[in-house]
C-alpha cells in the first residue's frame, strides 16, 4: 500500500486504476507509446508511474526521467515569467503593450473583406498587456495552425498572416516576430472576443524587453534555478539525449506513426526566438514542481516565485463580463473546452463543475499540442501532471478520464 497515498487523503489502491486504464485504453492497444502521471496532494507525492515506451522504434521503455516536449504547457511558464515583473512595479495589467513595443501603435482591427480590399477600423482602446496574458487582443495563429495538425486558418485575418510569411516562430527573431504582428489586423476588439494565439509569445518577448535579458536565461534565473527544474530548457543538450521522447501521431489508418525522432529533433540547435508559446522541454518531475509552487501559493522548499495574492490574481476569470468561453472564444482550436470555462493570467480556469461536466470547479490549467496536460486544485490542494507524446492534443480526452480516476480516489 502506497503510504504517501494514504497520508494525501487517497483510499488504498484506488490511484492504481490510472495505469489499469492507461494500459487497457491506449498503451496495449498501441494508441500512444508511452506516458507519465504524477499526483500530488497536500505536499505528499501520492502517485507516480511510467508506462510503456518512450521511444518504440529503438524498443526504450519509458523513464522516470524521460524528457518530453511540453508545446503550450510553456505558456503558463512564460505568464508567471511576466507576472514576476508585475510584482516589481514594471507594467499595470491595463497598461498598453506599445509601451514596449512602439510599432504595435499603429493596429487596426480588421471589419470586413480580405487582402487589398480589407476593410479595417482604429481599435476602441489599445492592446494592454492583460489582453497578452489572456487571448483576447485579437492576435491569432494565423498560418502556424498547419504545422499542428488543423485545417489551414482561411479567415481574411489568416489569410494576412501567411502574406506576411509567419508560419510560426522557427526562422524568426524576436524583432522580426513582433514587426510582422505589428502589419497584420487584429481579429477582433480589444478584449471583446478571446482566441487562442501568438500572445502568449509576445509575453515571452517583453520578458525579454522589459528585464533586458534572453528569454532562457531570464527563465533559469527567476524559475528554473529556485525551484530545481533541472531538466527544462528551450534546448535539449547531447548529454540529456538518451532520455528524449520519441514523438508520434496517428495516419489516416489510425496507426501510430513516428513523427520526430529524438535524435534528429530541432529541439537540439537552439532557437534563434526563444518560443514562450510553446518552446520547452521537461519533465514530469520538474513540471510538477512548478505547480506545486503554484498550488502553494508560488512558494516551494523556501523558494519564493510569486506572491500569493498575484497568484490568486491570475488564476481568476479575467474574461469580460465573468463570462466563459463559449460567450467568448472563436475558433475551434485550443487546449480547453469552452462550457463552463473561464480565463485568468495564463490559465483556463473552471467555473461551474455542471456545465463544463467536470467533477469539479476549483482547477485551473492548460495542456500542451503534443498531448501533455496538468491541473492545479487549490481547494483540494492537488496537482497532477500527465506527459505522453502524440499530436494532436486534441485525439483522446485524457484530462477528462484521469479526473475521473484521481478523484474518485479522494476519501476525506
Amino acid at each position: 500500500m502506497n503510504q504517501s497515498a494514504t497520508r494525501a487523503g487517497f483510499a488504498p489502491g484506488r490511484l492504481e486504476r490510472i495505469a489499469d486504464h492507461l494500459h487497457r485504453a491506449y498503451i496495449d492497444s498501441g494508441k500512444i507509446a508511452g506516458c507519465q502521471v504524477a499526483v500530488s496532494r497536500r505536499g505528499h507525492d501520492a502517485y507516480f508511474k511510467s508506462l510503456g515506451q518512450m521511444d518504440r522504434e529503438r524498443a526504450k521503455p519509458m523513464r522516470d526521467d524521460t524528457i518530453f516536449r511540453i508545446a503550450s504547457m510553456t505558456k503558463p511558464i512564460t505568464s508567471v515569467a511576466l507576472m514576476t515583473l508585475y510584482e516589481r512595479g514594471h507594467f499595470q495589467l491595463n497598461d498598453p503593450v506599445h509601451r514596449f513595443i512602439p510599432s504595435w501603435r499603429d493596429h487596426r482591427v480588421w471589419v470586413s473583406g480580405e487582402g487589398d480590399s480589407m476593410v479595417t477600423e482604429p481599435p476602441n482602446r489599445p492592446l494592454s498587456m492583460r489582453d497578452m496574458l489572456c487571448h483576447t487582443g485579437g492576435l491569432t495563429y494565423g498560418a502556424q495552425l498547419e504545422g499542428l495538425g488543423m485545417p489551414a486558418d482561411q479567415h481574411p485575418v489568416g489569410k494576412a498572416y501567411a502574406q506576411q510569411a509567419l508560419k510560426g516562430i522557427d526562422g524568426e527573431t524576436r524583432d522580426s516576430f513582433l514587426q510582422k504582428l505589428s502589419r497584420v489586423p487584429l481579429r477582433y476588439q480589444p478584449g471583446e472576443r478571446w482566441l487562442y494565439s501568438y500572445s502568449t509569445d509576445v509575453c515571452g518577448a517583453l520578458v525579454e524587453i522589459i528585464s533586458g535579458k534572453p528569454l532562457d536565461k531570464f527563465f533559469a534565473e527567476e524559475i528554473f534555478e529556485p525551484l530545481k527544474m533541472d531538466d527544462t530548457a528551450f534546448t535539449m543538450t547531447s548529454e540529456k539525449l538518451d532520455r528524449f521522447a520519441a514523438n508520434y501521431r496517428r495516419d489516416a489508418g489510425k496507426n501510430l506513426q513516428l513523427l520526430e525522432d529524438p535524435e534528429k529533433s530541432a529541439y537540439l540547435n537552439p532557437p534563434k526566438f526563444c518560443s514562450g508559446g510553446g518552446g520547452l522541454v521537461s519533465t514530469t518531475a520538474d513540471y510538477l514542481r512548478f505547480c506545486d509552487m503554484l498550488r502553494r501559493g508560488g512558494e516551494l522548499d523556501g523558494a519564493r516565485v510569486l506572491g500569493p495574492r498575484t497568484i490568486e490574481l491570475m488564476r481568476r476569470n479575467h474574461l469580460k463580463g465573468n463570462q466563459d468561453l463559449t460567450q467568448m472564444a472563436i475558433g475551434g482550436f485550443s487546449e480547453t473546452a469552452n462550457e463552463g470555462v473561464g480565463f485568468g493570467l495564463g490559465f483556463a480556469t473552471t467555473l461551474n463543475a455542471v456545465t463544463s461536466g467536470s467533477i469539479v470547479s476549483s482547477d485551473w490549467y492548460w495542456g500542451g499540442a503534443f498531448s501533455t496536460i496538468f491541473w492545479i486544485d487549490a481547494k483540494e490542494d492537488l496537482a497532477v501532471v500527465f506527459m505522453t507524446q502524440l499530436m494532436p492534443s486534441a485525439t483522446f480526452n485524457f484530462r477528462g478520464q484521469l479526473k475521473s480516476l484521481v478523484y474518485a480516489a479522494i476519501e476525506d
